[in-house]
């Protein structure tokens, strides 16, 4: 029986989404990750420890909380098209601290920071005892260039040398469905790629063999055929209060987290959760939502909403969150030291304020960067997060009949020009379409940086006038 979508409450979440002893609002001690775990009488939010998940593969004892690292901060400087140099005074800053507060996840890729992001990180961790973390990397070898054996295999020998480590402790197909079965088959089928893998695992050098997963659903279902013979140890998936029950309405090629998290559970696969915050627009919510949420939780924040919802299901094994900021990991872990319960109101709030947030026209870009570096230049993320950050705000002017359309017009174009170098914006793009493969929402890029050119060349026509 499937979930009623007009009436979701806590009893119907816990049920289809399997939240039981894991939602105890008490947290976990700290412990060395092949520690038994013990629980400890937390008060509330961010008064107690971390709390872990088992994973039942494995008995990896693994932190709610993970860290992504495709968004790791950046030193100033760089030329238009050109890499950022990753800070890494700051990496380590952050992998330090994240380590001393119980996070013990970590996940990168080659594709992350332009493929600088497994050496930056390979630099932070192994500054720390090995069986203090767990890392998580990914075989992206999306260009067909990549998919013959040796390139593919070169690829994953270069990931352990990046991360100074002889093992993977989770290893990852990287976005299964995009480009559906054709590619699937590609990259690691009919070049015996995942048998390889396998074979890896058997070793010991991989101790947890799973994929991530974006678009195409027969992918997906495929590959969950096969459990009986490659015994999945997780997959990873998009989940967020949104795109539970509404993900098509995001993306059209998207498929609902519930439909996700459900197929995994009936296998006892452990979820790891990506997007959380939807690419931060749940982080970022119209002005009336957000003073919804205050009134509710005055001392929260917005993005712990969302965190919250992501790891309720006791199926969940961690919540990928990028923090490039320690203000981002503070909160993050406020949220999750202990994890607290949704509760019947608050469950309910979400699915209303999911529909509230699709009713705003943004642009579904989850800030990935995959699209980058453009070859002419274009901040293509910085453009789309700006356009996003306006709506939510109610500062794209919808018509001279607004009565704040001068303030909101002034809102847009200057954040806009402080957003977004001007040799950067939209107005730059050519439309060559080398962004759009690489895209794992399927935004049609030129289009909408035509589209959101001409509104700012229009907003600027009217103020000349």
């Amino acid at each position: 029986m499937k979930t009623d979508r007009k009436n979701i409450d806590r009893r119907s979440f816990l049920k289809y989404m399997g939240a039981g002893a894991a939602l105890v609002a008490a947290g976990c001690v700290r412990s060395n990750k092949n520690d038994d775990i013990s629980t400890t009488g937390g008060t509330g939010a961010g008064e107690g420890e971390m709390t872990y998940r088992t994973n039942p593969k494995t008995g990896d004892k693994v932190s709610i909380l993970g860290y992504g690292c495709m968004r790791l901060p950046t030193l100033p400087g760089a030329e238009p098209g050109q890499a950022a140099e990753i800070d890494q005074e700051s990496v380590n800053e952050l992998v330090d601290y994240a380590l001393e507060h119980g996070v013990n996840y970590f996940d990168t890729s080659p594709a992350y920071c332009q493929g600088k992001s497994e050496g930056s990180m390979g630099i932070a961790l192994s500054r720390h005892p090995r069986d203090s973390y767990y890392i998580a990397t990914k075989l992206s070898n999306f260009a067909p260039q990549t998919w013959s054996r040796d390139k593919s295999i070169a690829m994953y020998h270069n990931s352990l040398k990046e991360l100074k480590t002889d093992y993977i402790d989770y290893m990852l197909l990287h976005a299964i469905g995009m480009g559906g079965m054709e590619s699937y088959n590609g990259r690691y089928v009919d070049n015996g790629i995942l048998d390889f893998l396998a074979a890896e695992r058997d070793a010991g050098r991989i101790k947890n063999l799973g994929f991530s997963y974006h678009g195409d659903i027969a992918v997906f279902d495929h590959l969950l055929s096969m459990h009986d013979k490659y015994k999945w140890d997780f997959v990873q998936i998009q989940l967020n209060y949104v795109d539970w029950l509404h993900a098509k309405e995001v993306n059209p090629r998207n498929t609902d987290a519930e439909y996700l998290y459900n197929g995994l559970k009936k296998r006892n696969i452990p979820a790891v959760i990506m997007e959380p915050l939807l690419g931060g627009r749940l982080a970022s919510v119209n002005n009336h939502i957000a003073a919804g949420m205050k009134q509710r939780r005055p001392d929260d924040s917005i993005a712990s909403w969302a965190f919250r919802f992501a790891g309720s299901p006791d199926g969940v094994l961690t919540v990928l969150s990028g923090m490039t900021y320690m203000d981002h990991l503070k909160d993050n872990l406020r949220t999750y030291s202990p994890l607290e319960p949704l509760t019947d109101s608050e469950l309910e709030f979400l699915e209303t304020t999911a529909k509230e947030i699709l009713s705003y026209p943004t642009v579904a870009c989850n800030d990935c960067k995959y699209c980058m570096p453009c070859p002419y230049g274009l901040d293509i993320p910085g453009i789309l997060t700006h356009y996003n950050k306006c709506v939510n705000e109610g500062n794209v002017p919808s018509g001279k009949n607004d009565p704040d359309y001068a303030k909101a017009k002034r809102a847009f174009l200057v954040g806009y020009d402080r957003a977004v170098p001007r040799l950067r914006q939209a107005n730059h793009c050519i439309a060559c379409g080398k962004c759009k493969p690489h895209c794992p929402q399927a935004i049609d890029i030129p289009a909408q940086m035509a589209r959101i050119d001409a509104f700012v060349e229009s907003l600027k026509q009217d103020t000349l006038a």
